[in-house]
């Protein structure tokens, strides 16, 4: 397992270079090479959360060390499928090194099992991590997305024509796709709010208990709620979108750690995810 563990996080360290490098060249082989090693570092991450579901009978998520191996797992997940969707080709300079300081930082926690295995063993429990994961990596690359699509708006406007200009696409590719990741991760994020809830009844006997990882959950589904509101009726586009989804993900980030390490409540005794 360690094996695998190292193997990934070398894969996503060669896939980060590789990126790098094409960002700076400009040469497509360069691309294709960061993605294919980011690829085959997925393919060792699948092989790892497999073997290891395989082996604890739940899926690994029941501890900061395998929740961080999990949320990197989802972002490459979702930058492949971003990729294909796309063909936003620079997104790898973001999604690339994300995943592979994530595993740097899993890997500083102790794997030590969590207090009890059987109540990990749920349906719903599965699909609640599944969605939670996916529809937080998800948000990640919108917001790594917004903070590209503000890069190249102050390039445009400034008319530097500078190291970024030429090398970032368009604000329209930028915004459009920033949005493709904000509606899968609102899909999936209440896809895992209520999987959570199903799962909190069948355990604590209640739908809503007041976890700090509960109310900040939905504080979070509500900025994205709004955001897609104000998008799909007011119009909100552009700048507008991408400094919601920075803020948007600054509170997903508070949620997974911030809660985890400064608040007490259900998920930290349990999970601590």
């Amino acid at each position: 397992m360690e094996i695998l563990t190292n193997l990934t996080i070398l894969m996503y360290t060669f896939g980060t270079a590789g990126y790098f490098a094409y960002l700076f060249a400009q040469k497509e082989y360069l691309q294709k090479t960061g993605y294919g090693l980011l690829f085959a570092g997925f393919i060792s991450h699948t092989a790892f959360i497999v073997l290891d579901f395989h082996h604890s009978g739940h899926l690994p998520a029941v501890n900061m060390n395998e929740a961080l191996l999990m949320a990197a797992w989802a972002i490459v997940c979702v930058f492949l499928w971003v990729h294909v969707r796309y063909r936003l080709k620079i997104l790898g300079v973001y999604a690339a090194p994300l995943a592979a300081i994530v595993m740097v930082m899993a890997v500083q926690f102790s794997r030590e099992p969590g207090q009890s295995q059987t109540i990990f063993n749920s349906f719903w429990f599965v699909v609640h991590i599944l969605g939670i994961f996916i529809g937080e990596a998800a948000f990640a690359l919108a917001c790594g997305l917004g903070i590209l699509y503000l890069i190249q708006e102050h390039a445009i406007k400034s008319k530097s024509r500078g190291f970024f200009y030429k090398r970032l696409p368009s604000l329209e590719l930028l915004d459009y796709t920033g949005y493709g990741c904000i509606i899968i991760g609102f899909i999936m994020l209440t896809i895992g709010l209520i999987t959570g809830f199903v799962y909190a009844e069948s355990l604590w006997g209640r739908l809503w208990t007041w976890d700090p990882k509960e109310v900040w959950s939905v504080v979070s589904w509500l900025t994205y709620a709004a955001l897609l509101h104000q998008r799909m009726t007011v119009g909100w586009r552009g700048k507008k979108s991408a400094v919601w989804a920075i803020i948007g993900f600054l509170l997903i980030l508070f949620t997974f750690f911030g809660v985890n390490l400064l608040l007490k409540g259900h998920h930290q005794d349990f999970t601590r995810f």
